[in-house]
């Protein structure tokens, strides 16, 4: 396996996916392999249908970490073994449209405050007054706080494109604070293990101070740090900003990737009157409440 995985990465490498994707992929392909108990390149169209539906039967996966996995399945068998399988070989499952969680000003601001330190608010703060991915967040580097064009520069996100964000004051002195505490050399949020010195914390991280401070917050939606993201995202649509500039802000490639938020925005959902109001109907007050339809 590690000679298939070094030729996965270096394919992987010569078309410059990103870093995060390619752990994904490699974790991936070795459940498939592991599922098995065989070699990667050992397997077959055959077991590759038969997996997708192990996946969705009896581990549950969802319909998108299901077409993760096919995903990286396939670039292993096409890309990097170089196999002409037909494309129906890759069952890729449906995936059901679900609008995503948004949280309120309100419960943003207890989100918050109710981080365990100072480290977990500068993180909540980060990702709600940019917008940006925690893939992207926990390597953000302290040189890309440019206080004096007051932007955030994004190295390398999705897609490996780079793109700039606006510093929020209050977000600025937050980091300022941060940094007198922490004192970070080069990554912005730095593992604290040791044996990892000099390497940034993993989504892990990120993920868990996000939960925490929703617990401590008493929030029950079910949210994540990608919540933030919606949240950034639906709240400056609220406030008036235009999509082609939320677009520019989270780095979306196609505008249609941005128009999601319209259906959240509560400024856009009641800018037109609904058709019922302009009825005249009965007042309700004079309405039956029998169960029964009256005798005639």
């Amino acid at each position: 396996m590690t000679h298939l995985r070094q030729m996965l990465l270096d394919e992987l490498q010569r078309r410059n996916y990103a870093q995060s994707t390619a752990e994904a992929y490699v974790h991936a392909l070795r459940e498939f392999a592991g599922h098995y108990h065989l070699p990667p390149d050992r397997l077959g169209p055959e077991q590759i249908r038969d997996y997708a539906l192990y996946m969705l039967r009896e581990k549950g996966l969802s319909a998108r970490t299901v077409k993760q996995h096919m995903s990286a399945i396939r670039f292993f068998f096409v890309r990097t073994l170089k196999r002409s399988y037909p494309p129906n070989d890759f069952v890729y499952p449906k995936s059901p449209e679900r609008l995503p969680i948004i949280l309120s000003l309100e419960e943003v601001t207890g989100l918050i405050d109710a981080a365990i330190n100072l480290f977990h608010r500068a993180m909540l703060m980060t990702l709600y007054s940019t917008g940006m991915r925690r893939a992207e967040l926990i390597r953000l580097k302290v040189v890309d706080i440019d206080s004096q064009r007051m932007v955030i520069h994004i190295r390398q996100g999705k897609r490996s494109k780079d793109r700039e964000v606006p510093l929020s004051k209050k977000l600025l002195e937050t980091l300022r604070e941060y940094w007198r505490w922490r004192k970070p050399k080069a990554y912005l949020f730095p593992s604290r293990a040791s044996r990892r010195k000099g390497s940034h914390i993993t989504e892990k991280t990120v993920y868990f101070a996000c939960r925490s401070a929703a617990k401590r917050a008493g929030i029950q939606k079910s949210i994540g740090p990608h919540t933030l993201r919606h949240s950034f995202a639906t709240h400056l649509l609220e406030a008036g900003a235009d999509l082609r500039t939320i677009q520019l802000l989270l780095g979306h490639t196609e505008i249609k990737h941005t128009t999601i938020y319209l259906h959240l925005s509560q400024r856009h959902l009641h800018a037109c009157p609904n058709p019922l109001d302009g009825l005249h109907i009965s007042d309700v007050a004079s309405v039956s409440r029998a169960w029964r339809e009256p005798k005639q």
